[in-house]
């Protein structure tokens, strides 16, 4: 594959998973949601990949960032973009000025939900010249319904629809050198594992 997604050009965008907003996300289960989220957010921070959080209306229902993302990623936490509740998140100038400001052309986006917090700047960053992989098991909706209408919108306006396992691999590139032995270490704790001791 030639035009591949790397630790050297991509930047990993995690859009608001938040305490409340999370409970929203019906169609998959939640500790399935926090694993890919831990998972993505530990292979950009252990691989050196720039990391982008944001977070809506931290005192309304939607509450703070996930505990996980906290411990994991805190210096991106510090800095996350707190919006006043703007929906897409792309529109919001201090958002799209941090995202600029990682320099990378390749966008791997996730969050909650995705019919409503994905859908919109994932469409705007592809319309902005930008190219787009949105991890749709690292997020939900609150119906299965409402997740399948914004995967079929997104990817009729050029965003690429990808898995948590799938984008890791792609990033890792080989499994026994440099950061693919991190990510592949990164998979089997989050997600593997659970899966091949039971």
């Amino acid at each position: 594959m030639k035009n591949k997604f790397t630790i050297e050009n991509s930047a990993m965008l995690l859009i608001d998973h938040q305490q409340g907003t999370i409970k929203l996300a019906r169609n998959l289960p939640y500790e399935e949601i926090v694993q890919n989220t831990r998972a993505l957010a530990r292979t950009a921070i252990e691989t050196k990949m720039p990391i982008v959080l944001t977070s809506s209306m931290e005192d309304h229902f939607q509450g703070l960032l996930l505990d996980d993302l906290q411990k994991i990623a805190p210096d991106a936490y510090e800095k996350r973009v707190k919006r006043p509740g703007v929906v897409d998140c792309w529109e919001y100038e201090p958002y799209k000025n941090a995202v600029l400001a990682t320099g990378r052309k390749k966008l791997i986006m996730s969050g909650l939900t995705n019919d409503v917090c994905i859908v919109y700047p994932a469409i705007s960053a592809v319309e902005d010249g930008f190219e787009v992989q949105v991890v749709v098991d690292a997020g939900g909706s609150p119906t299965t319904l409402a997740d399948e209408t914004s995967l079929r919108r997104m990817e009729k306006h050029g965003v690429t629809l990808t898995s948590t396992n799938q984008v890791m691999a792609e990033l890792a590139n080989s499994w026994s050198e440099g950061a693919g032995q991190t990510i592949q270490t990164i998979m089997y704790e989050e997600i593997l594992a659970k899966l091949v001791d039971s």
